[in-house]
């Protein structure tokens, strides 16, 4: 287990963490949480060892294997598959030895060697790393590619599934859906919930948050709280405790004012002195309580346009793409209005970005018709847009910059509700973190007043205050809103519609993420019946008895997978039985009668227990599915 007792952590001359003990027992999921600086990446250099404690202790097991994600990758040759099956350390030091023996010929050293590849399941390895990469988003056709190839976003997936790859006691990880979209955060919070090793992840994603942990660990006010169960059982827990606090504050202001009132009153009359005197001990000795707050620093809120025409934008019969022929989408028709509040969804790649932009006007339609009400402002927020601020210039001069009318006082006093207060409003951009960026790129956008927001990821870097005020703003929000994001719980609470972008269309989703997890399901199976329908096209060429000879060694290969995989097939159809019979129930109204309610109760958690085994059992399914379509199609 992980204990701390009495934990004191500096940087440099700040004090983040203070006297502070919790114990995170072994194979327990846990989210650290907290503001910007609170120390949150302090505390994982400390669980790494890269920093020592400045007062107390932090201690765990000496034998336990820490992977974390590296935040630096190399430019090498070697390929992606290659690279991620490096974070299997044991496999490699015993893969090296058995290259020694075989150069030795020492044939018994071989055999233990081998045998010891076998017990860690390390012949699976490439099929496993393939499988890890394959949910964070990468093509088959990727994976030969060498790491140099891959821009920074795609080179820190890499680095993500070299971690999740390792066979560690203790997984760290901070913020591990930044670089990803929201299919690959369905996958990795799947992957992350079948994790038997202890996990202490840092984000600022509630939904994944919720998802995956069963405990946060809070820094606030330099102390660091460990609370039992998820994200949203955090917050009512802590909503809870400041209640009780702000009694027990406002009751010993109470009697604050009535001991000071009494000593005033009487400390000059001697028949009194002593009283005086001994309420002016108790008065010294009252704890030392503060009012209860939420700390928040942003409460900003998008301002009424000056105009709201009808329609604001619109596209009619387009084709969207890159220059003159390289065509993403086909036929697209989407017309913009008042109120409009779209979410878009699709695979990575599938040009959800590409529809943005085309929107925006970043890039021109190579076909159909584009049409902009007169005097439209668009606020439109990518990653891009924070490339493109002025590194040598600081918030306030990018805020005069773009209303010259406001003078200083006001653009620091606007700056304010997104977090730049004192001399951070001065600081140059290029001193800056990622989540400072995005906020001052949203300030310049609430500045314009626009009628329709483009918006492409812009919770990544953002923590949770800063996201819950973006969502309250949203809700707010009279024009439109067009919003790509892989934070569930920001789509969920700002949009009233999907759109789809798939095979080159998009089309109306009739169905909230849930039922979007279910397409990826369904599009993954109708996928692996495609490439098998292929590869046996592939086949008819082949010599017959060549062609039987190849498809017996596949078979034999892929046996123990479909053994596990008919098997799981059987349990699924079991437990969708059941379930159906749960539902069944649950339909009849006499259920629900007050005799019945702890059979109704019962029924319930029931009903709830078999949807979650389901939809993991239904995801290994898919996995083994997809190893055994590897096997049956290679030529090896």
């Amino acid at each position: 287990m992980i204990t701390a007792t009495d934990l004191s952590l500096d940087r440099g001359a700040k004090n983040l963490i203070k006297a502070s003990s919790f114990t995170i027992h072994p194979n327990h999921k846990v989210g650290l949480v907290g503001s910007n600086g609170c120390g949150k990446s302090s505390l994982f250099a400390a669980l790494l060892g890269d920093l020592s404690p400045d007062a107390g202790d932090l201690s765990m097991p000496s034998s336990w294997d820490i992977a974390t994600v590296k935040q630096e990758t190399p430019s090498l040759t070697q390929s992606a598959l290659d690279y991620v099956m490096d974070g299997d350390k044991e496999f490699r030091q015993l893969e090296q030895q058995l290259e020694q023996a075989r150069s030795k010929d020492d044939g018994n050293l071989e055999a233990i060697l081998i045998n010891k590849i076998d017990v860690i399941h390390g012949y699976s390895l490439p099929a496993r790393a393939g499988e890890l990469l394959h949910g964070l988003g990468f093509l088959q056709s990727q994976l030969d590619k060498p790491v140099k190839d891959f821009s920074g976003g795609w080179r820190m997936r890499l680095n993500l599934a070299q971690a999740l790859i390792s066979r560690a006691d203790l997984l760290l990880l901070d913020e591990p859906t930044n670089h990803l979209d929201l299919d690959a955060v369905i996958w990795l919070q799947r992957w992350l919930k079948r994790f038997t090793g202890t996990l202490v992840l840092i984000s600022h994603d509630r939904d994944f948050l919720d998802t995956v942990v069963g405990q946060i660990l809070h820094i606030e006010h330099q102390r660091a709280k460990l609370y039992s169960g998820n994200y949203t059982a955090f917050e009512r827990q802590r909503a809870e405790h400041l209640a009780q606090q702000d009694v027990q504050y406002q009751k010993q202001k109470k009697e604050a004012a009535h001991l000071t009132a009494f000593v005033d009153r009487f400390r000059a009359k001697a028949s009194k002195a002593k009283q005086a005197q001994s309420r002016l001990k108790r008065l010294e000795k009252l704890p030392d309580l503060a009012p209860a707050h939420v700390d928040s620093q942003f409460t900003f809120s998008f301002e009424q346009p000056e105009s709201l025409p009808y329609p604001l934008l619109s596209l009619t019969e387009s084709q969207c793409g890159y220059g003159s022929d390289t065509i993403i989408l086909e036929d697209v028709g989407l017309t913009l209005v008042p109120g409009s509040r779209i979410g878009l969804l699709g695979r990575n790649g599938a040009g959800k970005s590409t529809l943005i932009k085309s929107l925006a006007g970043d890039i021109t339609l190579i076909n159909g018709e584009r049409y902009c009400a007169q005097e439209l402002k668009i606020g439109y927020f990518s990653q891009h847009q924070l490339e493109q601020l002025h590194f040598g210039s600081s918030p306030v001069d990018h805020i005069i910059r773009a209303k010259p009318a406001l003078g200083e006082p006001q653009a620091r006093s606007f700056l304010g509700k997104f977090g730049f207060s004192g001399d951070q409003a001065l600081a140059q951009v290029d001193t800056m973190s990622g989540g400072e960026k995005a906020r001052l790129v949203l300030a310049l956008i609430v500045l314009e007043k626009p009628q329709l927001l483009l918006l492409d990821e812009p919770t990544n870097h953002l923590d949770l205050e800063m996201r819950q005020a973006l969502v309250l703003a949203l809700q707010d929000f009279s024009g439109a809103i067009i919003l790509i994001a892989h934070d569930r719980f920001l789509l969920e609470s700002c949009v009233d519609e999907f759109y789809l972008v798939a095979n080159g269309k998009v089309s109306d989703f009739n169905g909230d993420i849930d039922d979007y997890q279910q397409w990826l399901n369904e599009d993954k199976k109708q996928a692996l019946s495609s490439s098998k329908s292929n590869a046996e096209t592939a086949d008819k060429g082949l010599d017959k008895k060549q062609l039987r000879q190849q498809q017996a060694e596949l078979r034999k290969k892929s046996a123990p997978l479909r053994k596990k995989a008919d098997l799981l097939e059987k349990k699924i159809h079991q437990w969708q039985t059941e379930l159906a019979s749960v539902e069944a129930l649950l339909s009849a109204t006499e259920i629900y009668q007050s005799d019945r309610k702890n059979e109704l109760t019962e029924q319930l958690k029931r009903q709830g227990s078999l949807k979650d085994t389901l939809e993991e059992n239904e995801m290994l399914w898919l996995e083994l599915a997809e190893q055994i379509e590897d096997i049956m199609a290679s030529t090896d």
